[in-house]
C-alpha cells in the first residue's frame, strides 16, 4: 500500500467537474483500491457521488492510500489530480 498526503489546491474545492477527472483516472486501474481520509470523513473511492459527499474545500489535507497492481503510479496520478488547479484562469 502505497500513501500520501495531498493539500486541495482548487480554488472552488473538488466539485463535479474535478470529480469526474479524479473518477475517470480511477477507472483506468481496475486492479486498484483507493482510500481517502480527510477530516471530514474517509471512503473507497469507487464513485463521483462518495467524492463529491467528502466536501473538499481549498486548503483541505487528504491522504489518498491505493492498493494493488499499478499502486505507485496510480497513487501518484491521484495525487496529482487532487492537487491540480481546475479552475484557473481565477473567476473574476
Amino acid at each position: 500500500m502505497v500513501s500520501k498526503n495531498i493539500i486541495i489546491n482548487n480554488a472552488a474545492g473538488i466539485h463535479c467537474r474535478p470529480s469526474s477527472k479524479i473518477i475517470q483516472a480511477v477507472l483506468e486501474y481496475q486492479d486498484c483500491s483507493f482510500l481517502i481520509k480527510t477530516e471530514k470523513g474517509e471512503t473507497d473511492l469507487k464513485s463521483i457521488l462518495e467524492l463529491i459527499s467528502l466536501g473538499l474545500e481549498k486548503g483541505d489535507e487528504v491522504v489518498i492510500s491505493v492498493h494493488g497492481k499499478d499502486e505507485e503510479k496510480a497513487c501518484h496520478e491521484m495525487a496529482a489530480l487532487f492537487s491540480f488547479n481546475f479552475d484557473f484562469p481565477p473567476r473574476i
